[in-house]
């Protein structure tokens, strides 16, 4: 008997059946624009489709140039093109899977000067402006949906996916935001939704009835002027009557001010849109967003909120996701801590997308962890995140590895990220990193403090250095003053803060430290609760899914101060540094940026202004948090080199930076595909 019965369960569509209920969401990953990185491409989709996934669904392919995200972005207009992506689809296919391609125009996101919407109205995040789409232009646009998809089919693929949210081309013709139009295209809610139910219809008619056809439905759109819950309701029936086999899940636009995929977002935070949705409609629908562990897709599933669940992160994080879950091993499974800084960070700098725990996605041709020919004696000294991914990864080579830890727990600054509030998925990453050092067999010696002796008398074949950082202290007079803690002391709860704090660094440990000291004392926000603070609504008639926020009172007041006069939080995420402001703002955290550090005494933290130490300021604080970078700890390191030994430094031991877990995995990774 499985524990996820309705996960593993088979979907029968009617001409193909999915072998189980998990859908891998599209995700753009960089790989889709360029004829060279198809070999990429495929090895990337087919050991996801080896890892049990039902069915895959590809990053979004443009139907016409106009739609292109980026100038020479990926496309699919003609036949040459789709007889390449054959490589794509005969690999998944070989592998066991099933495959479609995501259909998307950009619409106003598209970064071009030639773009079109329904209407010249500019997105805020794009510096163009689109030109508005005459009514033989639509018609012209819906022949190359039309095209695309006959391609798709002609490419190998097994449907194709519309994408018809997230702000896009298609959501800007449903919604009023960007709908202004007075023609049989805009106006009513029937004349906004014309040009997406005529390209499923036509669509339809040309692939016939046994190629898949998915619409991702925004049901959500968390923006002013967005449409209403009616309104997406019965823009899904009048899909489900064009022909569409299965409604996928949209939540929030590229614009839109509530947070849909950060960490902090509670786990099935959206799947009541979803649900209203099943039960509107006949056809399967797929839930969305944040769903990163089995049990959470299990209890959705059995809820019947949903039919299938559509997740993209995650399945980066672990292609081997679905197999993991029905043998039993979900405790083996690397989630997805929705971090998004290999990820979504990636993509909308437009490089090559990957992972910060499973830095192999998107690598898979390059990146190989074999068994090696030579097995050698290796001491890890750290169990942080290099540490941790070193010894892992060299012991599934078949290397013989003791990993030494000084603290009486593996995890390092994870460690002390789990404990930030909105931060509790980095409690997986070490589960998970427990677990596979037993099942690699990786010999752990925790709260010992190896020596350098000890590793020399030791007679390894290497000693990987991954010991990792120390919160660096300025100089500042009055540093020593009790007031004064360290980031890492009040996240431990070794010292306990005042009232009134101070927070001396505004990078991504003073804004976490920053939001700590704003919650202190209240759980993790509950679903209900994260809700009022965003101000998510469920009201049908409420354009947008909008109301106002009700942020929670905060537990004490902090001043966030920084030495540099540039806008804060400048070293934070693409895709969740706005997040991180936000919530500093809601909760009424004062930043003062510009700042000398005069001294700091009784009364508090002085401080002053410019090169001549203008206007002199008392911060009249009961406690000051320091958060002013770090300094690697690599003390072993000249010895054991005096000593000859071979010596390999990684993670924070190499480079001191903002808790740079993506870049420390990643090195560790790659030292063991090498050894």
């Amino acid at each position: 008997m499985t524990r996820f019965p309705h996960l593993l369960e088979p979907l029968d569509l009617g001409h193909v059946t999915l072998p189980n209920r998990v859908v891998m969401g599209s995700m753009h990953t960089g790989l889709e624009d360029r004829a060279r990185d198809i070999p990429r491409l495929a090895a990337y989709f087919a050991e996801r489709a080896r890892g049990g996934v039902g069915l895959i669904v590809t990053g979004g392919y443009a139907p016409n140039r106009t739609g292109w995200l980026l100038p020479l972005g990926a496309k699919l207009t003609s036949t040459a093109e789709a007889l390449r992506h054959r490589e794509v689809t005969a690999a998944v296919h070989e592998a066991g899977g099933l495959i479609a391609l995501q259909i998307l125009h950009a619409g106003r996101y598209s970064y071009w000067p030639a773009s079109v919407s329904a209407s010249a109205i500019k997105a805020p995040i794009n510096p163009f402006r689109p030109r508005a789409l005459s009514a033989r232009g639509i018609e012209r646009t819906i022949d190359d949906y039309v095209r695309c998809a006959r391609l798709a089919r002609l490419a190998g693929y097994d449907g194709a996916e519309i994408m018809g949210g997230e702000g896009y081309f298609l959501n800007q013709f449903l919604a009023p935001r960007t709908n202004r139009r007075t023609d049989r295209w805009g106006g009513s809610a029937a004349n906004r939704q014309r040009i997406a139910v005529q390209i499923v219809r036509r669509i339809r008619a040309e692939v016939g009835s046994d190629f898949l056809l998915l619409f991702r439905l925004s049901m959500a759109e968390f923006v002013e002027k967005g449409q209403t819950l009616t309104e997406i309701t019965a823009l899904a029936r009048e899909l489900e009557a064009a022909g569409v086999d299965i409604l996928n899940t949209d939540i929030g636009w590229h614009e839109a001010r509530v947070p849909t995929i950060v960490t902090s977002v509670p786990r099935a935070a959206f799947t009541e849109f979803t649900a209203r949705i099943t039960r509107a409609v006949s056809i399967p629908v797929c839930a969305s967003n944040r769903i990163n562990m089995p049990e959470v897709a299990e209890e959705i599933l059995t809820r019947g909120d949903a039919a299938l669940v559509s997740m993209a992160r995650p399945l980066l994080a672990d292609p081997d996701w679905v197999r993991k879950a029905a043998a039993d091993r979900a405790d083996e499974i690397n989630t997805c801590i929705a971090c998004n800084q290999a990820c979504l960070d990636h993509a909308f700098r437009h490089k090559t997308v990957s992972c910060l725990v499973n830095p192999r996605a998107c690598h898979e041709t390059e990146l190989t962890l074999l068994p090696t020919r030579r097995g050698k004696r290796v001491a890890v000294v750290g169990a942080g995140p290099a540490g941790l991914a070193a010894a892992v990864a060299l012991a599934q080579r078949g290397h013989t590895v003791e990993l030494f830890e000084a603290e009486e727990r593996i995890g390092g600054q994870f460690d002390l990220a789990r404990r930030i509030p909105g931060k509790e998925e980095f409690d997986e990453s070490i589960r998970y990193f427990t677990r596979m050092l037993e099942v690699t067999g990786v010999t752990v010696h925790l709260s010992r403090r190896v020596t350098a002796a000890e590793l020399i008398a030791g007679g390894y074949d290497e000693v990987v250095l991954a010991t990792g950082v120390r919160p660096r202290i300025p100089d500042i007079p009055g540093i020593d003053h009790p007031m004064v803690i360290s980031y890492a002391e009040l996240v431990r709860a070794e010292k306990h803060p005042g009232e009134r704090v101070a927070v001396i660094g505004a990078g991504g440990i003073g804004y976490d430290i920053s939001e700590f000291l704003t919650v202190d004392g209240h759980p993790t926000l509950k679903l209900d609760e994260w809700k009022e603070e965003w101000g998510v609504s469920l009201d049908e008639e409420l354009p947008g899914q909008l109301t106002t926020p009700r942020p929670a009172p905060a537990a004490r007041d902090v001043v966030l101060l920084q030495r540099k006069s540039g806008p804060f939080g400048a070293t934070l995420g693409k895709t969740s540094g706005w997040v991180h402001r936000a919530a500093l703002k809601a909760k009424g955290v004062e930043r003062i940026g510009g700042v000398n550090y005069e001294r700091i005494d009784d009364a508090g933290l002085h401080i002053s202004f410019g090169p001549k130490r203008e206007r002199p300021r008392l911060i009249p604080v009961d406690t000051v948090v320091i958060c002013a970078g770090q300094e690697p700890v690599r003390e072993l390191a000249d010895p054991l080199r005096a000593a000859g030994v071979t010596l390999h430094v990684i993670g924070g031991a190499d480079v001191a930076a903002e808790l740079d877990a993506k870049r420390a995995i990643d090195q560790g990774t790659r030292l063991a595909a090498q050894l």
